[in-house]
């Protein structure tokens, strides 16, 4: 019986008379939403000497250091969770230059800082959940984090 009922599934997945699911339509909207067009896409570094502190990546104080690195930028990230939400402070090397902007995203805020002048910026009250920092330099294009899941 079992058998007939995936046959009839297949048959209508064959003749494009199966509809895809509302909200399997929507969300794929808002993740294609979420993509910055000609960024250059920062991957995660493995834990290394220079972002590991005597207690490991995950501080004393619940803090947890991430790092990213592409196209000549360097992201180091201190997530902080408290009273259920989340800080970041971070610092992009080398200075991107002047005029540029960081943008710190989750799937439903985006809070844009100023780069500081030693490339320091910080953004809190953020909820927890899915986190990626974007960098807009001048005459460049821009680089963005991979998106990183923050718990509690």
């Amino acid at each position: 019986m079992i058998n007939d009922e995936y046959f009839l599934a297949a048959l209508r997945l064959t003749a494009g008379t199966d509809p895809i699911p509302a909200h399997v339509s929507a969300a794929a909207r808002e993740v294609y939403g979420l993509r910055i067009a000609g960024s250059v896409t920062a991957a995660p570094v493995a834990e290394s000497a220079a972002i590991r502190t005597s207690s490991g990546t995950r501080g004393d104080d619940g803090s947890h250091l991430v790092r990213f690195v592409a196209a000549g930028l360097t992201f180091d990230l201190e997530v902080t969770v408290g009273d259920g939400l989340i800080d970041v402070a971070g610092q992009v090397l080398p200075h991107p230059g002047e005029g540029a902007l960081v943008d710190v995203r989750t799937p439903h805020l985006t809070l844009t800082r100023r780069v500081g002048q030693h490339g320091h910026f910080a953004a809190t009250g953020l909820p927890p959940g899915w986190l990626s920092v974007v960098c807009h330099r001048p005459g460049h294009a821009p680089v963005q984090t991979r998106w990183v899941r923050i718990r509690p």
